[in-house]
């Protein structure tokens, strides 16, 4: 695969920025002056800056310069191997079938991917605290579907819990601190940057009123954690299908303090507030995140339609434009039959798919629904990976027939 570039999306202008200006530890009142430790030497400071120095950026404060790499180990390719290409049968994956695997890189397996995005399934058993992990191509969106912890990184620490999204843009240096062996997670790898709904956000950048989220529910972090070490510090850089074993002489995390706009934040899908209607709401009323090339939704416990003779079911739907991927994550999935936890359907363009047979006469008069749900729509078709043919449903494009 050959992943895409902000540019190559003809140039995504950053017109909905996605965390706002924040700031921890200690930063001199004016960039670029002189910064000086107790001792009298000087801080190390670095920009960390997006579309070279136009877009989103932040200024961070070393102990030490960020630069001091001692040995790079030979590269390790992480290429996905596709198994189906293309793809035109709706499908499903028992995603937790996936077993568990100790290290967290390792256990990233990837089940959908085309040249805009990778979605990875993730049962990782412990943390990560013998390596750094960078990716320096694409953003990240690590869906906490079971576990809790803390993601650890230079800008400060986020404590997480199952439905959280973790959002870590390209560039940021983390690991992650597992409380428990029990860990599922869904990821999406993009080659674009993640951004809020433009219908959503104000000329200045602020969601606003009938977004079903606010700043109040964006999580920065917190707790910045100031490394002052000294040794051998191993960082495993991804770029594209290949991941570099990269040696630094420092501390990984030793800002002193810093201040910006491009960071890692938190987002529940517990804190999602549902847009509901008389009649049945199409998924755009579900949005939480977007890019040029895909969209995101979250489908949360709400009201059904209130019309007297509304369906609450939704109707049969072709999708001409897009892939859609859904990822099951708990409770009862009204429109579809034996759906579990950890399921991932793929329903791609040009086949319409709808609800299960029995599943619109069994919604007449239901008031509510209790499901959680992550979506993906591509706006290219997705391949299949070899790891996901392992766990199919084979049976699935069959579950519409009614004899």
């Amino acid at each position: 695969m050959q992943p895409k570039t902000p540019r190559d999306a003809n140039h995504y202008n950053q017109t909905t920025p996605m965390p706002h200006y924040h700031t921890l530890g200690t930063i001199p009142r004016k960039r670029h002056t002189v910064f000086r430790k107790p001792d009298g030497s000087l801080y190390s400071e670095q920009l960390v800056s997006t579309e070279g120095f136009s877009d989103l950026y932040s200024l961070v404060y070393h102990c030490y310069p960020p630069t001091m790499v001692t040995s790079i180990e030979d590269p390790v390719n992480v290429a996905p191997e596709i198994a189906v290409q293309p793809n035109m049968q709706h499908r499903s994956f028992n995603g937790f079938e996936l077993l568990a695997t100790d290290d967290y890189l390792r256990s990233r397996i990837p089940v959908l991917v085309n040249n805009d995005l990778y979605i990875y399934l993730a049962a990782p058993h412990r943390s990560t605290t013998d390596y750094f992990f960078k990716n320096s191509g694409a953003d990240e969106m690590i869906f906490v579907h079971r576990g809790t912890g803390t993601l650890r990184t230079m800008y400060g620490m986020l404590p997480f819990s199952p439905g959280d999204h973790l959002l870590i843009p390209r560039g940021v240096i983390y690991q992650i601190d597992f409380d428990t062996t029990d860990n599922r997670l869904f990821i999406v790898e993009s080659f674009t940057p993640l951004r809020f709904p433009k219908r959503y956000v104000n000329k200045a950048g602020q969601l606003l009123e009938h977004a079903p989220f606010c700043e109040r529910d964006i999580r920065k972090p917190v707790a910045l954690e100031t490394h002052d070490e000294k040794g051998d510090f191993l960082v495993k850089i991804k770029r594209g299908d290949t991941i570099w074993p990269y040696h630094f002489a420092t501390h990984r995390f030793d800002l002193i303090g810093w201040d910006g706009y491009h960071y890692p934040f938190a987002f529940s899908i517990h804190d999602f507030e549902p847009i509901t209607g008389r009649l049945h709401q199409p998924p755009p009323v579900h949005q939480t995140f977007e890019t040029p090339t895909f969209v995101m939704c979250a489908f949360v416990p709400r009201l059904y339609d209130y019309h007297p003779e509304s369906i609450p079911a939704p109707y049969n739907h072709s999708n001409v434009d897009s892939d859609e991927v859904l990822y099951y994550v708990d409770g009862d999935f009204m429109s579809r039959n034996n759906i579990r936890q950890g399921m991932i359907t793929l329903h791609p363009t040009g086949i319409p798919h709808g609800p299960a047979p029995g599943a619109v006469e069994r919604s007449l008069g239901a008031k509510e629904t209790r499901e959680l749900a992550v979506m993906v729509d591509t706006f290219r078709p997705l391949n299949i990976t070899k790891q996901a043919l392992s766990l199919e449903n084979p049976d699935y494009y069959r579950s519409w027939v009614d004899f």
